[in-house]
């Protein structure tokens, strides 16, 4: 047991080394309390950080690269330990460093091309500068406005997560800095900071930069300034990101995380990464952008070259399953195709509707539902899609999906050929000598069938079309209702406790 007597307390250790003649700043970086002492505000310490020596020093922790000989505590504790000084948010620390042009020279030197641009430094880079936006905002933004190279210095490192963090601050802000500072989007549209974002799907082979680049793009259609919001949905630059997704030499990549961007325009409320999580509640200015008839129409004049892309007739890859293989696999892009026709559908746009049915892009994902039975990814997409048509009040999308695209003849052949082909020519094939397995989609043809009843309540059209199709009666009295009791929770005996506490 400690006991505690008045009059008596221990020495801080950071001011011992204070106390000492010829301490150096290493000293204090290697002292457990600092950063304690530092939130505590510790007069002395904080009088001797504040220093422009000592600034300098811990900036050159931050952006310059130790050889791989150096001792561990100079290449891990120090930076990490000069990071946090500075996020302490200590004002006359930070102070020190706006005011200073050459050290904000030297902490935005970590941007330049020759310079190496380790992961572990771009976060420490990355934290400082983010610290600055909220708490400098107004010296900051004049810094980076005085030297707009450093936002195209930005723009090329944004494979780096931390870097595109920054980005995402620097364009989009957070409230103080939106309504102090709201000039400055119109200087970044300006420097066409949007173009060099989405250029970057073009100019880099990586998956990661075209994943960061689109991440960025759809933050700015979450909450857009007013500078930026006009320009990301305009037909121009729709068709900026379609060029950059159909060109032959580009990765399947540029095509996937191109679709986030116009999924992202159409459905504003998208995430499209968990990461961005953390920058919602800052990002809380501005207006979501809406996609107006002129953005859909320019996604639309695309729509017939992404449905080409959905054809897997002519490749020929193979891709071996614990239940057999798949003759060619889905594939990313195609999956994101599907996606992007599903959210187009939904945003009740009748011109996107018709062009839909006319190319025939409906039936086309229908298809592929029943092609791939284990993609649970596309049949939860392909649901949507009938979902959508089916609640549709446009009677030419009801019939297309029951007429056309044959629904309730396709369920109930599924239903009755419940098991893995062994056909050789469908593009999921059971293994060779093996049972095979039941299709995976059952639980969603259920849900679509149960949908289907509901609807036609209501909708004649539905209604008829299910009346004079008597397997569909046969099956719905035999099958469906039995099954549909047998999976409602509600029925079962730890379901009544359910009830009871959600009704």
């Amino acid at each position: 047991m400690f006991w505690h007597v008045p009059g008596l307390s221990a020495a801080s250790p950071v001011d011992t080394i204070l106390d000492k003649e010829n301490f150096k700043l290493e000293d204090l970086l290697d002292e457990d309390e600092i950063i304690q002492e530092c939130k505590a505000l510790n007069t002395r310490l904080i009088n001797f950080l504040r220093d422009k020596v000592q600034v300098e020093l811990l900036l050159r922790y931050i952006v310059e690269e130790t050889p791989e000989d150096a001792e561990k505590k100079r290449i891990f504790r120090f930076p990490f330990i000069a990071c946090e000084i500075f996020i302490c948010e200590v004002d006359v620390i930070l102070k020190t460093l706006v005011e200073d042009e050459d050290l904000m020279n030297l902490l935005f030197s970590f941007l330049k091309p020759d310079h190496p641009h380790g992961t572990l430094l771009a976060g420490y880079f990355g934290k400082v500068v983010i610290c600055l936006m909220m708490r400098k905002t107004l010296p900051l933004m004049n810094y980076v406005k005085s030297h707009p190279e450093i936002v195209s210095q930005l723009v090329d490192l944004i494979g780096i997560t931390s870097i595109m963090e920054v980005l995402i601050r620097l364009i989009g802000a957070d409230e103080t800095m939106y309504s102090s500072y709201a000039d400055s989007m119109q200087w970044l549209d300006d420097i066409q900071v949007l173009e060099m974002i989405v250029d970057k799907f073009s100019s880099s082979d990586s998956a990661e930069v075209h994943a960061n680049a689109a991440e960025i793009l759809c933050a700015v259609t979450r909450y857009a300034p007013p500078a930026l919001a006009t320009k990301i949905s305009s037909p121009s630059f729709v068709g900026r990101l379609f060029h950059h997704a159909f060109e032959d030499s580009r990765p399947k990549s540029v095509l996937v995380h191109s679709l986030s961007v116009c999924i992202s325009l159409l459905d504003p409320k998208r995430l499209v990464s968990a990461s961005y999580q953390a920058f919602r509640s800052q990002l809380s200015h501005g207006t979501l952008v809406t996609a107006s008839p002129e953005t859909v129409n320019g996604m639309l004049d695309s729509l017939g070259d992404l449905l080409k892309l959905l054809d897997v007739s002519s490749a020929e890859n193979i891709l071996p399953t614990t239940y057999g293989s798949l003759q060619p696999p889905l594939g990313k892009h195609r999956l994101k195709i599907v996606e992007f026709i599903s959210v187009l559908l939904s945003i009740g746009s009748e011109v996107a509707e018709m062009r839909l049915i006319d190319l025939g892009a409906i039936k086309r994902v229908i298809d592929l539902f029943f092609e791939y039975p284990f993609n649970n990814f596309l049949h939860h997409h392909v649901e949507n899609i009938i979902v959508s048509c089916l609640e549709s009040k446009q009677d030419h999308l009801i019939a297309h999906v029951l007429d056309e695209c044959e629904l309730v003849t396709r369920i109930l052949e599924a239903e009755k050929n419940s098991a893995l082909s062994i056909d050789l020519t469908k593009r999921t094939l059971s293994s060779e000598g093996r049972t095979p397995p039941r299709v995976g989609f059952v639980g969603h043809i259920t849900r679509i069938a149960s949908k289907l009843i509901q609807l036609a309540n209501s909708n004649s059209t539905i209604q008829s079309h299910l009346q004079q199709n008597s397997g569909w009666t046969e099956w719905h009295a035999s099958i469906l209702t039995k099954r549909n009791a047998v999976e409602n929770v509600y029925q079962w005996a730890c379901g009544h406790l359910l009830k009871y506490f959600f009704g």
